[in-house]
Formats: C-alpha cells, sequence, structure tokens
C-alpha cells in the first residue's frame, strides 16, 4: 500500500496545483484566441454593460459552450477549473490526512472543505 509521507504529499499537492493552474490558462488562452478569431472587427459599446449570457453562468452551460469550441464557453471554463483547482488541493487533504491517520487534520480540513464549499454552492443571494 501506498504510504503518504508529508513530502510526497507536498509533491502531488504542488503537482495538482500547477496542473490546474497550467490547464486553466491554456483553456483560457485558447477561448480567447477563438473568441479574437470570430470577432477581431467588433466595436464594443464601452457605455453599456453587458455581464455573461444566462447560460454561461451554469456549469451545464459553460461545458455545453466549451464543448462546442465557443471562445466565451472556454474561457469560463478555464475561470471555474482556476477556481476548482486549491478545492481540489483540499479534498486531496482529507484524503492524505486520513490515509495518515490523522485525526485532527482530517476534521480541520474537513471543515475547510464545508466552508469552502458553503461558498461556493451555498445560499444565493439575488441574480
Amino acid at each position: 500500500m501506498l504510504r503518504w509521507t508529508d513530502q510526497r504529499m507536498e509533491r502531488f499537492i504542488g503537482g495538482l496545483l500547477r496542473v490546474g493552474v497550467l490547464l486553466s490558462a491554456a483553456l483560457v488562452l485558447a477561448g480567447a484566441v477563438v473568441h479574437l478569431a470570430g470577432h477581431a472587427g467588433d466595436r464594443p459599446d464601452l457605455h453599456v454593460f453587458r455581464g455573461e449570457p444566462l447560460a454561461l453562468r451554469e456549469i451545464g452551460g459553460i461545458l455545453r459552450g466549451a464543448l462546442a469550441v465557443e471562445g466565451r464557453g472556454l474561457i469560463q471554463l478555464g475561470l471555474l477549473v482556476l477556481v476548482a483547482t486549491p478545492v481540489a488541493r483540499v479534498g486531496f487533504s482529507v484524503f492524505a490526512f486520513a490515509a495518515q491517520r490523522d485525526r485532527t487534520y482530517v476534521l480541520v480540513t474537513m471543515a475547510v472543505l464545508a466552508i469552502l464549499s458553503f461558498s461556493l454552492f451555498g445560499v444565493r443571494g439575488h441574480p
């Protein structure tokens, strides 16, 4: 059985964070290229703010947009990956501390994961 030493955990977490940030950057860059290729001649109206379409404010819509290779969908997916990266790090830490049988750190890390989850998926305010 694989033993999760502190050093092995640090290396894995470092790799996880590195891959998450690089994947996020690649998705945002690809989305920017696709978006600019399709809208290079457009002149923005800077007097009126227009946020993202409603479809790109939900995970399902973001995935559909990214799979359809739409620029804004790819950019939103890149940002979603960027936000998910530290959450995945905390989730992995729960597993690693449990493998080390360190109950105190498991409980503390689970509390941090619960706070992160609540802040991301908890009660929503006005749209």
